[in-house]
């Protein structure tokens, strides 16, 4: 570490260093203790210092809570908030959850050390919790996920549409969504009710996890453990997106996608298989260079075969 770099800039320890994925230990919580948290309120106090006219607000939204939690809660409030949906009733509802919800709990703290490793936007743990939709939406949609398995389903759906109408970004509350999860910046985003997305995926804007009509029951995709969905991909059905797997940008999948293995196009198709474990967490996702230099030299190669064609006719009439 050099002299300029701050102890929490660093990130925290890493349990599995073969994927490098960056592990929260919940039992810090029931110890006492909790670096993120600790991280972020030494970041809002060093901003406020140097952006006094920010000092309110970094007051209201942080430094005036005694937890991540309460800090949460304050801000998606206060972001979800509507004339007929009060802050102080969407407050009671998040710490509701929040506040007694363990697995949440690890959940909200997986997720922003999520957008602090892969998003290179995000600066700081206070920056995701203040200013990052794709961040808010995740965390909102986790309190919608735990009310509908509660049967308080049209309060979910409520809260699914304030969502969408505020953040752009579509989750059903019954979808399923492991932790560690990266939306980046999220717009468009559309995730059906029966999808169920593994940990440690990464998202990106535009985003479509659909059914193919109006069929019931299971419908939408399932997407494995360390996946990486690129910009404005659309994936349709109750197919799976292998482990590991990544959907270059653009992409229409109709079909299932073999684990660690890139696909690209429309319709998608196997481009190659992944050397790297998580494309997730490496955030490379520049398949399309490759895809299309495969469509290159198969164009190429076409051209050739059908000139060698041409040219044994001509023989043929001579």
């Amino acid at each position: 570490m050099n002299g300029d770099e701050l102890p929490f800039e660093r990130g925290f320890e890493v349990n599995d260093r073969e994927t490098h994925k960056s592990e929260f230990d919940p039992n810090l919580l029931d110890s006492g203790s909790d670096p993120i948290w600790d991280a972020i309120r030494e970041e809002a106090k060093l901003e406020a210092e140097k952006e006094p006219i920010l000092s309110s607000f970094l007051y209201a939204g942080i430094l005036a809570h005694d937890c991540l939690e309460q800090a949460l809660g304050f801000v998606l409030a206060n972001r979800l908030q509507n004339p007929t949906l009060l802050a102080t009733q969407l407050l009671d509802i998040f710490y509701g959850v929040m506040m007694h919800d363990e697995g949440i709990q690890s959940s909200i703290r997986h997720d922003i050390q999520a957008f602090k490793d892969r998003d290179p936007s995000c600066l700081s743990y206070s920056s995701a919790i203040l200013h990052l939709k794709g961040y808010h939406a995740l965390q909102a949609y986790r309190v919608a996920h735990k009310l509908w398995n509660q049967g308080r389903k049209l309060l979910a759906l409520a809260l699914q549409s304030r969502i969408s109408e505020v953040f752009g970004i579509d989750i059903h509350p019954a979808a399923r969504i492991g932790e560690g999860i990266l939306l980046d910046h999220g717009t468009g985003v559309v995730i059906g009710e029966t999808a169920v997305i593994g940990n440690y995926v990464s998202i990106l804007h535009g985003v479509t996890l659909g059914g193919t009509g109006k069929e019931t029951g299971d419908r939408h995709p399932k997407i494995g453990e360390g996946a990486l969905l690129g910009a404005c991909v659309t994936i349709l059905g109750n197919i799976s997106i292998g482990a590991g797997a990544m959907v270059a940008a653009g992409s229409l999948v109709l079909k299932d996608v073999p684990s660690h293995s890139v696909v690209a196009g429309n319709p998608a198709k196997l481009i190659r298989v992944l050397e790297e474990q998580d494309p997730s967490l490496a955030m490379k996702h520049d398949a399309t260079k490759d895809f299309f230099q495969h469509v290159a030299d198969g164009y190429r190669g076409a051209q050739s075969n059908a000139s060698v064609s041409a040219g044994d006719t001509k023989k043929g009439h001579t």
